[in-house]
């Protein structure tokens, strides 16, 4: 269904386990901070995660000096996106594949010559690819064993726990879902932290023996005052690895943090890597607008993720498809509904607007005059279907009805669904 659909894009890139299936906890729509992986990497070295030894360049030259510094055994180039699927990637410079495996530094400034400034396709960037800006030049080490270990918060525990598995490298979702048995949990206690016998117990679990039980501990205790440092929601290694040297190490990982953190977490914030993020999505943001563009013609225009989410789910039982996944939020200023309407006609695609407004702790009325002064200001030429209900909604109705507008009102949203198809057929 289309709500899925805009659940997938709202949250790209971050996975929520959830190890009873049955488990729905609420989902909200949220800034996704976009770090690179080397970001990712550089918080986990400032909090004495071990991560594989590595430096960032921008030309070819840098690569070059940064082989060289680094003295290893072999090397390992990553082309720096934001999307996954690198290693299987194709540059249009004819490189096959974003990670490459080398001994030689010489060849590290060749293969950085045929990366950078070169857009990369995977199957989760667009058709044209992502042009790489930076590349990862690290240590190259072996795995001699895979984990999956995690940090996150959870509903139903009232706080964080620890999630681990000893099949990791995998998509843990699936072993979740054939293998629970393997899943192991901890629940943290926000106040005594992680405890040592909780984090020696979740490495045996994880299959580390020996001398390396206790290493992977510290590590989970490390990771742990990560995720407490910069407000994370979650952090996921995977993999936790072992190499055949007895270390272990932190081979990729992913952070998400709580945007409502963002105002002491302000040189987290500051990462942010917009330039591969969409240019509507970007500009939707410096409104406090959530929007995510789809592939429909019927644009929505909502308060409230789960709101929206259900009225792309009936816009497509009635037929229709969304062209977007919009959500005002609660405190709707008339400002933000002035450009929502001007990013929402703005988007060639979309053949009609449908505006399905609850007014819990919004002002219908705020609402109706922001709707009526986007229609008279853009010339509004599609169709707009408005169903409004909740605070102050008589009054919305009487300003929307004296408008002169050519406004088509719904009873229901199930009424605004069929309103909205339909007028795509008639305009």
């Amino acid at each position: 269904m289309a709500a899925s659909m805009a659940c997938q894009a709202a949250a790209r890139g971050s996975r929520r386990l959830f190890l009873n299936q049955n488990e729905l906890p609420g989902w909200s729509c949220r800034r996704w901070l976009n770090l690179q992986e080397y970001q990712s990497k550089k918080l986990m070295q400032e909090s004495g995660v071990a991560v594989q030894r590595f430096f960032v360049a921008e030309t070819a030259s840098e690569a070059r000096a940064a082989a060289r510094r680094l003295n290893a055994k072999e090397i390992v180039v990553k082309a720096q996106i934001l999307a996954g699927g690198r290693g299987k990637g194709l540059f249009d410079s004819g490189l096959r594949g974003g990670v490459h495996l080398t001994k030689d530094p010489a060849v590290v400034g060749e293969l950085a010559e045929q990366m950078l400034g070169f857009n990369l396709t995977t199957k989760q960037t667009p058709k044209e690819g992502v042009k790489v800006k930076t590349v990862m030049v690290a240590e190259a080490l072996d795995i001699s064993r895979e984990t999956y270990f995690a940090i996150l918060m959870d509903r139903s525990c009232n706080g964080p726990v620890l999630v681990g598995s000893p099949q990791g490298g995998v998509d843990i979702e699936e072993v979740a879902a054939k293998s629970p048995e393997l899943i192991f949990k901890e629940v943290v206690d926000i106040v005594d932290g992680v405890r040592d016998e909780q984090a020696l117990r979740m490495a045996a679990n994880l299959g580390f023996k020996g001398p390396l039980e206790r290493q992977a501990a510290d590590q989970i205790k490390r990771l742990y005052d990560l995720f407490l440092k910069v407000d994370a929601t979650q952090v996921e290694v995977n993999p936790l690895g072992e190499t055949p040297e007895g270390r272990v190490v932190c081979f990729d990982a992913k952070i998400n943090f709580d945007d409502n953190a963002e105002f002491r977490q302000k040189d987290v914030f500051a990462m942010d890597d917009m330039t591969e993020s969409d240019p509507t999505e970007t500009e939707a943001a410096k409104y406090d607008l959530k929007y995510i563009g789809l592939d429909g013609n019927i644009a929505c225009f909502v308060n409230g993720a789960g709101l929206a989410m259900a009225t792309c789910d009936i816009i497509d039982l009635h037929g229709g498809k969304p062209a977007n996944f919009l959500d005002l939020g609660g405190g709707v200023k008339e400002s933000q509904v002035y450009q929502a309407f001007k990013l929402l006609t703005a988007d060639p695609k979309v053949e009609a607007i449908l505006v399905n407004i609850f007014g819990g702790i919004v002002n219908c009325a705020i609402i109706a005059n922001g709707i009526t002064k986007a229609c008279r200001e853009l010339e509004l030429k599609v169709p707009l279907v408005v169903r409004l209900e909740g605070t102050n909604v008589e009054e919305a109705k009487r300003i929307l009805s004296e408008s002169g507008l050519p406004i088509t009102a719904a009873h229901d949203l199930d009424d605004a669904a069929k309103k909205a198809v339909a007028s795509i057929a008639k305009h």
